[in-house]
């Protein structure tokens, strides 16, 4: 039940971001745009990889491309990073999708190398640090999440268009990082 919780919030996650991608576009907001179109591709990619296996099992080279798309969207968010366009906590992101897709690819695979022993495994001191960094990441944006007492003026636009949604999607893909990790 909680794997198909995690797929139900990283899709419904996903779709938001490409409603918010839509909107940004009638506004002319490339930066946002690419932001949002970023994080709906690591959503969904969040929400196909929480699928259990039991209900499906993906062919072997689901995993190697799991690990091409996000090595490649690591490597346009480092390019992005030193214009000062993107945040380490991207980068940390499609890494960490990159380390999840790699040892279940060898896993499929019937390897018996250093991850092969058990099923989908990683590295413990990796895994660590990122659960560490996932866990301080959620907290401290849940101490951003408590209202301040700001009055939002009436008429200004939709609940999709205020700060606290998209912010909303991120804390949701972080805790879902978590739980994913956790089963490493």
């Amino acid at each position: 039940m909680a794997s198909w919780l995690l797929v139900a919030l990283c899709a419904a996650t996903g779709a938001y971001c490409l409603v918010r991608r839509a909107r940004m576009r009638r506004r002319g907001a490339v930066r946002e745009r690419r932001e949002a179109a970023s994080e709906a591709v690591m959503a969904f990619g969040m929400a196909t990889m929480g699928v259990p296996a039991a209900v499906f099992a993906p062919p072997e080279w689901v995993w190697t491309v799991y690990a091409a798309v996000f090595g490649t969207a690591a490597a346009r968010v480092l390019w992005e990073i030193r214009d000062g366009r993107r945040h380490l906590h991207h980068l940390v992101g499609c890494l960490a999708m990159v380390y999840m897709a790699v040892p279940s690819a060898g896993a499929a695979a019937g390897t018996h190398g250093p991850h092969g022993a058990h099923a989908g495994g990683g590295l413990p001191l990796v895994t660590g640090a990122l659960l560490a960094y996932y866990a301080g990441w959620v907290l401290w944006s849940g101490t951003r999440t408590v209202p301040v007492g700001v009055a939002i003026p009436r008429g200004t636009g939709t609940v999709l268009d205020g700060p606290e949604l998209p912010f909303g999607c991120r804390m949701v893909m972080a805790t879902a990082m978590l739980a994913m990790l956790f089963t490493l």
